[in-house]
């Protein structure tokens, strides 16, 4: 049963989990709904929509099969308003999952993108790779 805790996955990781249903980034997804809520804000899922139906994941999974699993994330993750403005972080692109895990109080964001994991933890939020936040234990009694 999922409990309170929310994640933030980047537009890669997510793209991943949806091209390849045994990989790193699906089995994270997966980890992540079984403990807790994915956020997404306007930006976010304006990227994801954008990303997911580009020709080159063609080879992999038909762009309805990709647009299918993004829907059922997005529909099923908490929609949140961004109230800060994040500059920290090298690429300005990378920005606005800072923000939505600011403005969503994430418990972790998961990417596997160099800019951001350099920032672990970002003002106490983690920033994991899938692997790492596969290997932790989120939700589970210690």
């Amino acid at each position: 049963m999922p409990s309170d805790l929310r994640f933030v996955f980047d537009t890669n990781v997510a793209v991943s989990a949806a091209l390849l249903k045994r990989s790193v980034a699906r089995q994270a997804v997966d980890k992540a709904l079984d403990h807790g809520k994915l956020l997404v804000s306007k930006a976010t899922v304006e990227e994801l929509n954008e990303v997911v139906r580009r020709e080159e994941f063609d080879e992999y999974v038909t762009e309805d099969e990709r647009i299918e699993f993004i829907t059922a994330l997005v529909r099923d993750a908490a929609l949140v308003e961004i109230t800060e403005t994040v500059n920290e972080g090298r690429d300005p692109t990378d920005r606005k999952f800072l923000e939505l895990a600011v403005s969503g109080k994430a418990d972790c964001i998961v990417s596997g993108d160099h800019d951001l994991l350099a920032l672990h933890p970002f003002r106490g939020i983690p920033v994991l790779t899938p692997r790492q936040f596969l290997d932790r234990r989120w939700g589970d009694p210690t």
